[in-house]
């Protein structure tokens, strides 16, 4: 049998099979029409606006339009284009027919995308209302739930749910148990019996639960969407008359040995089992001053490089699960990094600076959760300054080669504004505050450091790298760390790495893909959910699920 065809993840509008984006003025509409036989994979029809990893594609690509090409956009209404449906959540027979890292790196992705949603809310200025204009369950309502506001129709037939418990013998896997908890706050009890219900809340009752904001009759319900969307829309400082920036299509090189991009390259190693992702400054003239960023749009180097390191993450962590190890180096000269970061630093309350950092924010966060060892190589012709250097904080070890001897040839690490917090992971924290356990002392020597370019042994006293070797054992040293690491049981490395790179301070987002990476990896493996009785396989079968009532 042939393996499926890689995930790729570039799309535009031309190409959406599942979702409608209209834009009028400061209101954008995403609408959500699924093409039941346009499925990512075949074997399933995507009925009841359920969903699957395409769906999302699309969404992704859609929030990314608004951000940067409609800058006028204040506010976002998500709604359906079927008659009595919102979305019935994750197409069922998709999972149980989809293999452990399908269903794991899926519920990622589409947990990235909704926190996306929050980000653009928190940082650009894009609020978001959910127009529950039917039956919303599981993966629908979590849809629903990553948006300012929900609105739900009352027309005595629609609910919200979150049915995964009693229907499949597994959990919402997007989120939805923390966000009603933490976001929408709802009472404890009533929960439990909101989260074990299969029929779900409807009308008064919803609001009282505050599972939603508001319900209204089918003749007001559109006006009561757009009255929400417009008091939204009146807290946004986003322009009303900027012109937006066209994201165009990434141009890549695929080969059976990586990916190859303008500023970023992937090479595989199969036998090691590692992928080396290296990251290039930007050559040539740069712009600094807003006219000349505005003009460069999507070719302007933060973005092109963002948008180019986002789609190779991605195609990782779907297409190549063997690739266990990530090895992160960087690549031209230090000062052109800095100057662009300080461009961004000087622009940083325009729109378009802003919406660039956000797209960085979000690329860079994508490491942080993403089940692969990562070390950096800090050699010579790296530029690990400012937002690059974010690589080697990122990583799980980083190396910088010590050349005591030939100062002029060593490499160096650089730091910046941009490694105290514009790029933080998802629990808020910079990975310098997470690196020190936000102790000051640390900390503050390493502002203090901001301007110098430091060498091997600097960077060790100030901890910032975890080990400096010279060039007698650096090869040695390497390649024992990497066969080492390709030793050891990827499941217990994911599970060290996850514990590790989240110490100390949580917030509603890691405590989601903390939950995710533990509860639902393990329940989306155990029998009850996918043995031949479990309840996700005889789903729609007619068949009753056998469990195994032993609590472990």
């Amino acid at each position: 049998m042939s393996s499926p065809p890689p995930v790729d993840y570039r799309t535009d509008p031309s190409h959406y099979r599942h979702w409608k984006l209209g834009v009028e003025g400061a209101l954008a509409r995403l609408t959500l029409d699924v093409a039941e036989d346009a499925g990512i994979r075949p074997g399933y029809k995507l009925k009841l606006n359920s969903y699957d990893l395409g769906v999302d594609v699309e969404l992704a690509d859609a929030l990314n339009r608004i951000r940067f090409e409609y800058p006028e956009v204040r506010s976002v209404i998500v709604t359906s284009g079927k008659d009595r449906v919102f979305c019935s959540g994750a197409n069922i027979f998709m999972l149980g027919t989809s293999s452990h890292a399908w269903k794991v790196n899926f519920c990622k992705f589409t947990n990235e995308t909704r926190n996306g949603i929050e980000d653009s809310s928190a940082h650009s200025g894009i609020k978001f209302v959910a127009a529950v204009n039917g039956a919303c369950a599981g993966g629908g309502y979590e849809l629903a739930l990553a948006c300012d506001e929900i609105v739900l129709v009352d027309d005595r037939s629609s609910s919200v749910s979150l049915p995964e418990v009693p229907l499949l013998g597994v959990l919402p896997g997007t989120g939805g148990l923390t966000r009603v908890t933490d976001k929408r706050k709802v009472r404890h009890d009533l929960a439990d019996i909101f989260c074990t219900s299969v029929e779900g809340v409807r009308g008064q009752r919803a609001v009282e639960w505050r599972l939603v904001d508001a319900v209204a009759k089918p003749a007001q319900f559109a006006a009561v969407v757009h009255e929400h969307a417009a008091r939204l829309a009146a807290t946004s400082q986003r322009p009303a008359g900027a012109k937006g920036v066209l994201l165009n299509r990434l141009e890549r090189e695929d080969s059976a040995g990586g990916l190859r991009y303008e500023h970023v390259a992937v090479v595989f190693d199969r036998d090691k089992r590692t992928a080396t992702i290296t990251v290039k400054a930007p050559t040539g003239t740069q712009p600094t001053e807003l006219a000349a960023i505005e003009a460069a749009g999507a070719s302007w180097w933060p973005l092109a490089m963002a948008r180019q390191l986002d789609d190779a993450i991605l195609g990782l962590r779907t297409n190549e699960l063997e690739l266990g190890t990530w090895v992160l180096k960087s690549e031209g000269d230090a000062a052109a990094v800095l100057a662009a970061d300080a461009a961004m630093l000087a622009h940083r309350d325009h729109w378009f600076v802003r919406e660039t950092i956000g797209m960085l924010r979000r690329t860079f966060a994508r490491f942080d959760v993403s089940s692969r060892t990562l070390f950096a190589l800090i050699e010579p012709g790296s530029c690990f300054a400012g937002l690059l250097a974010e690589l080697a904080f990122a990583a799980d070890r980083a190396y910088m080669l010590a050349l005591p001897d030939a100062p002029e040839r060593a490499p160096k690490l650089q730091l910046d504004e941009f490694n105290f917090g514009l790029l933080p992971l998802v629990d808020g924290q910079s990975r310098l505050a997470r690196r020190f356990y936000a102790e000051a002392a640390p900390l503050d020597a390493a502002r203090a450091a901001i301007g110098r370019a430091l060498d091997a042994d600097e960077a060790m006293r100030l901890g910032l790298v975890t080990a400096a070797p010279d060039d007698i054992d650096w090869d040695d040293e390497i390649r024992i760390a990497l066969e080492e690491r390709a030793a050891m049981s990827p499941d217990a490395l994911t599970g060290l790495e996850a514990n590790l790179r989240f110490g100390g301070k949580e917030n509603m987002a890691t405590r989601i893909f903390g939950r995710l990476t533990a509860w639902q990896n393990w329940i989306f493996i155990r029998p009850n959910a996918t043995g031949n009785k479990g309840a996700l396989k005889v789903y729609g079968s007619g068949e009753k699920a056998g469990f195994d009532f032993n609590r472990v």
